[in-house]
């Protein structure tokens, strides 16, 4: 099987050049923002962690110049094009951003003694080179304060390339954050964070590679550093729209915009710069409303009318507003205008879906049929390049409907290696369907072949012929995406069928965030983890007293089920473990012998065989595991 990129397809080329004559390309607006204020660019710009190893390079976006070639949606080669400049850049004097060193920004404002950072990128090492450049070329500032506008790992994992533990807990270097942070930033990594992480690698395409017919970028950014992740909990809790701090004689004022595009997020506005951090609410592109890795469906209806508040409060005062990705806008009739045109989106796509659902329709259906207005279809900033109107109105349906259309076929399917032994059976065998794939992939109909061809590959995952045909399907299906995120899925599926698994290359459950889990969420944590049907006979008690503060919990498994209480026990447990709560989370680590335990920490009394009992139920998960493939 050929394991090298395809040329575009004619029908993906004709695509390719109706977009370049149906959207205002000549419109340059946007260059000249992301390219305003440049102070100096990273030279080259590639960043190592301390064993050499290149955790990112932005260097590798060097091909996205000129036009777009016909294996690129020349939409998404524009965006990518923007996304990729990388350098310091002056927004107004007094604050500055350094962009294009990971998948998001981080900015600096300066206040009366050093600088206040927001939002510290995924990686230590790409955090610290930012904050290098930074002072390079603005002078030898200390940190001085450091806000995280929300709970994404993209926006607080590199905190510890900027501070340190020492200075935060000494009271030198307050962290803000929004209310809810720890447990929401927590949670998402750790609960589903494997299977998240596995999927984001998808999602990213951070292992594919780059050029016009492999990787191209994001959509929200180019992609994801893979370096060391870190976590500082905050010291200073946001917890009211209006709120005002004073950090190194910074004064900020905070909205708060829960479960928007982050269960915990706020947006920051400066009095004394007129400027307005809009965090990741609004951006150059239509969010997500469900991520393509997974997570929990986003309330659009709730961020659109943020975004109306946020007009309110702060419309007539904002001269420039600037957010955790992408480029500022300028000027204040911009900025409301911009502000404006993302309230809309977010409502549109909520209220219309809604209506239509209310007409029977389903989610494919909706995804399928519902355009946007002219005015939001011709404005770059509202483009899917990150999310997309067909996956959001999914999204949409899924949040008010669930997974069930209401069409009772389709309320007990079979999973896909039994539907797919039948389907191929129906059809006539596995090499009759891709004789008639390969029909549909010549006349341009890759959905359709997508669709069937998939059905072989599970049904029969060694049939050489439907694993090629498939992953040209997924390639031709990626070239034509205006969706980075899309885009890479497509290809990183055609580099499975190609090539087989190709790992993960960031994985969010990092030590350093497992080492903030709470108590009770460490027990869901290894709930998770229970193998039930292994379990099923398997019955102890274990008490777990966590000696700073004073609290014992009680931990049953029966019936496959491991739960927890902080209630008092008349009882005697079957094994008691003692412990901090800052060793607690070795329990995560997967080895529970008394020795691993008692190294860590962790002391155990009574029948410490219910320890190996424990350990034999244990099924963690696997951070490498097929997608397009059984």
């Amino acid at each position: 099987m050929s394991t090298s990129s395809k040329p575009v397809h004619s029908s993906i080329a004709g695509q390719q050049a109706a977009i370049l004559r149906r959207f205002p390309f000549e419109d340059v607006q946007d260059f000249e923002d992301a390219s305003r204020g440049l102070i100096a660019r990273r030279e080259p710009s590639a960043v190592a962690a301390k064993d050499g190893t290149v955790v990112w390079d932005n260097d590798t976006y060097a091909f996205l110049d000129g036009d777009a070639p016909g294996t690129v949606n020349p939409s998404l080669w524009r965006q990518s094009r923007l996304v990729a400049e990388q350098g310091l850049f002056e927004v107004v004097e007094g604050l500055y951003q350094v962009r294009g060193f990971d998948l998001s920004n981080v900015t600096f404002v300066e206040g009366e003694r050093g600088v206040v950072v927001i939002d510290p990128l995924i990686s230590t090492e790409t955090a610290a080179a930012a904050l290098a450049l930074y002072r390079e070329h603005r002078g030898e500032r200390p940190v001085t304060g450091v806000l995280y506008t929300h709970s994404h790992v993209d926006h607080f994992g590199g905190v510890k390339g900027v501070t340190t533990l020492e200075d935060v807990e000494a009271g030198r270097v307050p962290v803000l954050a929004p209310e809810g942070f720890m447990e929401s930033a927590v949670a998402e990594n750790v609960y589903a964070g494997t299977a998240m992480g596995r999927r984001a690698a998808y999602m990213y395409g951070a292992a594919l590679a780059r050029g016009p017919q492999g990787q191209v970028g994001a959509g929200l950014g180019q992609t994801t550093s893979t370096g060391t992740i870190t976590l500082i909990p905050p010291t200073v809790d946001i917890t009211r729209t209006g709120q005002e701090e004073v950090v190194d004689g910074v004064r900020m004022v905070f909205q708060m915009a829960p479960d928007t595009e982050a269960p915990s997020e706020m947006l920051i506005y400066f009095p004394h710069l007129r400027a307005l951090c809009t965090a990741e609410d609004a951006t150059h592109t239509l969010h997500n409303l469900l991520t393509l890795r997974g997570a929990v469906v986003r309330d659009p209806h709730a961020w659109s009318h943020y975004l109306t508040e946020t007009l309110d409060l702060f419309g007539d005062k904002t001269d420039v507003a600037f957010a955790s990705h992408h480029w500022p806008t300028w000027g204040q009739e911009h900025v409301a205008r911009f502000l404006g045109l993302q309230r809309d989106l977010y409502g549109y796509l909520h209220d219309q879906c809604l209506r239509l659902i209310n007409k029977g329709w389903t989610g494919t259906e909706i995804a399928e049929h519902l355009p946007l207005p002219p005015a939001l279809e011709s404005t770059w900033s509202t483009h899917g390049y990150y999310g997309s109107v067909s996956h959001n109105l999914k999204a949409v349906y899924q949040r008010y409907m669930g997974w069930f259309d209401g069409n009772p076929a389709r309320l007990w399917q079979h999973p896909p290696l039994e539907a797919g032994k039948r389907y191929v059976e129906f059809m006539g065998g596995a090499d009759a369907v891709c004789d008639k794939a390969r029909g549909s992939f010549e006349a341009g109909d890759f959905r359709w072949a997508a669709e069937v061809l998939s059905h072989v590959v599970f049904a029969q995952p060694d049939h050489a012929a439907a694993r090629e045909l498939l992953a040209d399907t997924y390639e031709q299906l990626g070239y034509g995406a205006e969706n980075g995120t899309w885009r890479n899925f497509y290809l990183s599926g055609a580099t499975e069928l190609r090539q087989g698994q190709f790992g993960t290359p960031t994985v969010t459950a990092a030590a350093d965030i497992v080492a903030h889990i709470t108590p009770p969420m460490l027990f869901d944590a290894l709930a998770i983890q229970i193998d039930g049907p292994r379990a099923w006979d398997e019955t102890f008690t274990v008490d777990v007293e966590v000696t700073d503060s004073r609290v014992r919990y009680r931990l049953r498994l029966s019936n496959g089920v491991l739960t927890y209480t902080a209630a008092p026990q008349q009882d005697t447990a079957d094994l008691v473990l003692t412990t901090t709560a800052q060793a607690l989370p070795a329990l995560a680590a997967g080895n529970v012998t008394p020795a691993a335990l008692a190294a860590a920490g962790i002391n155990a009394t009574g029948d410490t065989s219910v320890l190996d009992r424990l350990a034999a139920v244990l099924d963690p998960g696997d951070q490498n595991f097929p997608i397009v493939t059984p």
